[in-house]
């Protein structure tokens, strides 16, 4: 009698894992995309980000400019535009743009 409420009790849990799985199997990804959407080649897409200067570096035989995370001297270009000279906390851009760094808190309150 024991033997056969196991028997019943582990074919009723194995029944019930596999109808379990068979219903998570027929559920949609919430992440996939819908109907109709359609895919781009992200690198045909060209986005104009703003341009952000971290930091400054003056050295003898040249200055670098880290812009965007990215380290350049002045002559290179950055999103197309030619780095015309780099300051102490100033950045000139061909096109007329001027970055300059934001000055930390410390900065303003040791003032």
């Amino acid at each position: 009698m024991l033997l056969k409420q196991i028997s019943r009790l582990v074919l009723l849990i194995v029944v019930g894992s596999y109808c379990v799985n068979l219903s998570a199997a027929s559920l949609r990804d919430p992440t996939l995309p819908g109907a109709g959407a359609s895919i781009t080649n992200t690198a045909t897409v060209s986005v104009n980000k703003s341009l952000t200067l971290n930091s400054v570096l003056i050295k003898q035989d040249g200055s670098l400019a880290v812009i965007n995370n990215e380290i350049f001297k002045q002559g290179q270009r950055v999103q197309g535009v030619k780095i015309v000279h780099i300051g102490k906390d100033t950045v000139s851009l061909a096109d007329g743009r001027k970055l300059t760094m934001f000055k930390t808190i410390t900065e303003i309150k040791g003032q």
